[in-house]
């Protein structure tokens, strides 16, 4: 049937955290004096946590009330088989003003069992990195059960980890399973499956508001956590204008990034997915069958399956992630 669909935007649900600063600012989020924001949650279903539309004339509503209503026309039919109402992916911007905790998350198997939740499998788009910071991904060398709690009792599991220097336009996958932690100073956009279940491991024996230990869950980590060294944590691919370029594709998602210097017509009729476009630098606006929508730096929209032809033309130099499920 014909439906009056548009590209939607969102309500950013932001997150206080005791790492988190002002830095998402930058990307046009309001934050007030005094408060630390770590996150903002641009595109969620989580429940308790769910995306409100902002723009259209569906303003107001949910994500998984707009899916309730419009079904695959919204998420593509092969996502909502398999999904229904719940969306599967969670969009964040992270501010790391400190160092947050090392940890690591299930796959989906062991968190269904434990959580009746999805698994977090995730990917970070680096916007920005002070001097000096870093991120860390996977043990520097194949490790086994004694060494690792060897070094989480003496509280050096930090010296075992492979620490990146990171800059714009690093991308790190980081599949279930893998130990990681966002330094100090990073500005990062994170694609993940729709889940919130993390495990702590170290958390460099902070203290929450209240001057009580934060919780550690090593018991549970241990069978999450994959003890081998992998070699391909970081990339940095650099997309030529007009061409999208793949950061990261599995199961989950596929990332790529785009630069428009001038007019893009993308096709996603044989995708059968929803599309999202998360605007990094610049602005650009979406020309599609029911007219246009202005994206400025810091925006996330969500394209609908349903509108599957589109043209991007930039407004002034941008950037983009563009992220669908395959």
């Amino acid at each position: 049937m014909n439906t009056p669909l548009y590209p939607f935007k969102f309500k950013p649900i932001l997150k206080s955290r005791i790492w988190g600063g002002k830095r998402l600012k930058e990307l046009g989020k309001s934050i007030s004096d005094g408060e630390r924001v770590g996150e903002s949650w641009e595109l969620s279903g989580i429940v308790g946590d769910e995306s409100i539309v902002a723009n259209g004339f569906l303003a107001g509503n949910s994500l998984s009330e707009i899916i309730e209503v419009y079904m695959d026309e919204v998420t593509g039919k092969k996502i909502f088989d398999q999904f229904g109402t719940q969306f599967p992916l969670l969009i964040k911007f992270i501010d790391a003003n400190d160092d947050l905790s090392i940890q690591v998350h299930p796959d989906d198997a062991l968190a269904e069992e434990r959580h009746h939740s999805f698994g977090k499998t995730e990917m970070w788009y680096v916007l920005d990195g002070e001097s000096g910071a870093e991120l860390i991904s996977g043990f520097i060398e194949n490790v086994d059960e004694y060494l690792y709690l060897k070094h989480l009792q003496d509280g050096t599991l930090d010296a075992i980890m492979q620490h990146f220097p990171v800059e714009k336009g690093d991308v790190f996958y980081i599949p279930a399973g893998r130990v990681h932690a966002i330094g100090k100073g990073c500005l990062i956009a994170e694609i993940q499956q729709t889940s919130d279940v993390t495990y702590r491991l170290f958390d460099y024996n902070r203290t929450d508001d209240k001057g009580n230990p934060r919780e550690l869950h090593t018991d549970l980590a241990l069978g999450a956590i994959h003890f081998q060294h992998v070699t391909d944590a970081k990339q940095h691919p650099v997309a030529l204008p007009g061409v999208p370029c793949e950061l990261a594709s599995c199961q989950y998602f596929t990332t790529n990034l785009v630069t428009l210097s001038s007019s893009l017509s993308r096709d996603y009729y044989l995708l059968d997915s929803f599309v999202i476009y998360l605007c990094t630098q610049g602005s650009f606006e979406i020309e599609y069958s029911g007219g246009r929508t202005l994206v400025t730096k810091g925006e996330t929209v969500l394209l609908p399956a349903l509108l599957f032809e589109v043209t991007l033309h930039p407004v002034t130099q941008a950037e983009l992630l563009e992220i669908y499920v395959k």
